[in-house]
């Protein structure tokens, strides 16, 4: 009985381990689809759509709205007294500054060179994880980091425009400035939000960050509500990232940690700044350059060198939920 019972105890596993590596699959095709679709709400600086602000508020609000039927219908309990400052932390970091500079900055540059940027998080996310948490990292690990960063200042020099930006508007230069402090925004979110998945569970970090942000989100989004026609792309856009980018896309990527393993299905990760250089090309009309894609996959190989150092020693303190994929 045991025998026969054995290699279908196996078979099962190795089918939860596909279907979490196709769920992380999917989680990061819908995060990679965040910058396009950002791109398509707020528009350009010269067709302005959606307000940064409207499309940072409004997508929390939609995703608040979500999170708060889905804590009810699971009778979720409330967070104990020590988490609510981790969780107030993450939730500025991912809900607010995160989405409000991506917003912002896309608006100047092109979602692929945005990529290129966004590209950094998992180092960023590991290099703050060892500030924050007092970890001890190699030198190596450094190296790449700082490595990651100046592909990326000599990417945004590269495509600077001198004299592109007009009185009261961001220059390519300070839009690509932007994308870093996002990236590092969304890192310290993401950090403070490992300190407290181990308690609440991967799904209820988010849900309670979107919560939390409720009585913010939903005055400022109706406060905010454009008065002026917006075109029907605009609204695609932000139904996109309120729905599948701040929820759906969670969901997913949780779920394909948890039955592939966080190890091997977090690699799925580095193809999102590919995919988002991709989706930019049907969504946006956006032309691929090797210029990018050399870039994009510099910034990915320190990537790589540095997780691979990274892991060399010993295991953090705390997990990461978010094993740096992109809302």
């Amino acid at each position: 009985m045991s025998a026969s019972s054995t290699p279908s105890r196996q078979g099962m596993g190795l089918r939860d381990e596909t279907l979490g590596m196709w769920l992380g699959v999917l989680g990061v095709a819908i995060f990679a689809l965040t910058l396009p679709m950002t791109r398509l709400a707020t528009g350009t600086q010269a067709a302005p759509q959606l307000s940064p602000w409207f499309v940072t508020l409004g997508r929390a609000a939609l995703a608040g709205a979500l999170s708060l039927v889905f804590l009810l219908a699971t009778r979720s309990p409330l967070p104990q007294r020590a988490h609510w400052k981790p969780l107030v932390l993450a939730a500025l970091g991912n809900v607010l500054i995160f989405p409000v500079l991506l917003a912002y900055a896309v608006r100047a540059i092109n979602a692929s060179h945005a990529a290129v940027v966004m590209a950094l998080l998992p180092l960023a996310t590991a290099a703050i994880a060892a500030w924050v948490l007092h970890q001890r990292a190699r030198l190596g690990f450094w190296l790449c980091a700082v490595a990651g960063g100046v592909l990326v200042v000599i990417f945004s020099l590269l495509r600077a425009h001198p004299g592109s930006g007009a009185a009261g508007a961001f220059s390519f230069e300070w839009a690509y400035v932007l994308l870093v402090c996002a990236v590092l925004a969304c890192a310290l979110g993401y950090v403070y939000g490992a300190q407290v998945t181990p308690a609440l569970g991967a799904e209820r970090v988010i849900c309670w960050m979107c919560v939390l942000s409720l009585p913010f989100t939903v005055p400022g989004t109706l406060w905010l509500w454009p008065a002026q026609p917006v075109a029907p792309s605009a609204w695609a856009g932000f139904a996109y990232v309120g729905l599948f980018s701040m929820w759906i896309g969670f969901f997913a990527w949780y779920r394909g940690l948890a039955l592939g393993g966080a190890l091997r299905v977090s690699q799925t990760q580095l193809l999102q700044p590919f995919l988002s250089i991709l989706a930019a090309v049907p969504l946006l009309g956006e032309s691929i350059d090797m210029l990018t894609i050399g870039f994009a996959g510099a910034v990915v190989a320190t990537v790589v060198a540095g997780k691979k150092l990274s892991q060399a020693r010993p295991a953090p303190i705390a997990p990461s939920p978010l094993p740096n994929a992109t809302p």
